[in-house]
């Protein structure tokens, strides 16, 4: 895949929490075909079967795909293994999304053998999820492909901080050679417009777009 397809566009990240009805496949490939019908570039979608049903859809659309898993000895959540990366990348995602951040993995693999891997055996793309700009400098020496900002605010050394992480955006697209997408918090068209200014490769809304069950939890909540 020609990462040009990507450039200055939309990228649409269509997920629901797992408790919801629309964590389903056939209702998450057709929030990705809306989202390209009006002008989406590329989606980013988690799990094998969500992936699947979207790249069935959607066959000339780039996605970027990730599988979200859990483990208790670890705060790595975002494609942490490889085994999760070769699922990924059989349901037919173009980029595999990684945790590019230092924190400890599971079974004690390396950032830098995860990206040499997905890249090797499976001929993909990686996408390194950051939240620091000393992680990005990390994940482009490691390989990867692309950097986003998906995870300032997110890891307990920003916690503190609250996206869009424009700050961020702006070192890295200083410092980097690679490709920077900026993703999280990004909650209308003018903060959209805005990381393009700064400097973005592309952008990825998620939340504001797709987010039904989260935008409804904050309505009801603000109505109480």
């Amino acid at each position: 895949m020609n990462i040009e397809h990507l450039k200055s566009g939309l990228v649409v990240s269509c997920q629901s929490p797992v408790d919801s009805p629309l964590h389903d496949p056939t209702i998450i490939a057709a929030f990705a075909e809306a989202s390209v019908n009006q002008g989406a570039v590329g989606i980013r979608v988690d799990t094998p079967s969500h992936v699947q049903a979207v790249r069935k859809q959607l066959p000339n659309i780039p996605i970027i795909g990730l599988w979200k898993r859990q483990y208790p000895d670890s705060e790595v959540y975002i494609t942490p293994l490889f085994e999760h990366a070769v699922s990924i990348a059989e349901a037919g995602a173009d980029i595999i999304a990684i945790d590019g951040t230092s924190r400890t993995r599971v079974g004690g693999e390396t950032l830098s053998i995860l990206i040499e891997q997905i890249k090797t055996k499976l001929g993909k793309l990686v996408m390194a999820d950051v939240d620091t700009i000393e992680n990005a400098i990390v994940s482009q020496i490691s390989g990867a492909d692309i950097i986003g900002t998906t995870l300032y605010g997110y890891t307990q050394e920003t916690k503190h901080l609250t996206p869009p992480g424009y700050e961020l955006l702006t070192e890295m697209v200083k410092q980097l050679s690679v490709p920077i997408i900026c993703e999280g918090g990004i909650a209308t068209p003018d903060e959209a417009r805005k990381a393009l200014d700064l400097g973005a490769y592309s952008v990825v809304v998620g939340t504001a777009i797709t987010g039904i069950d989260l935008k409804v939890k904050s309505f009801y909540n603000a109505l109480q």
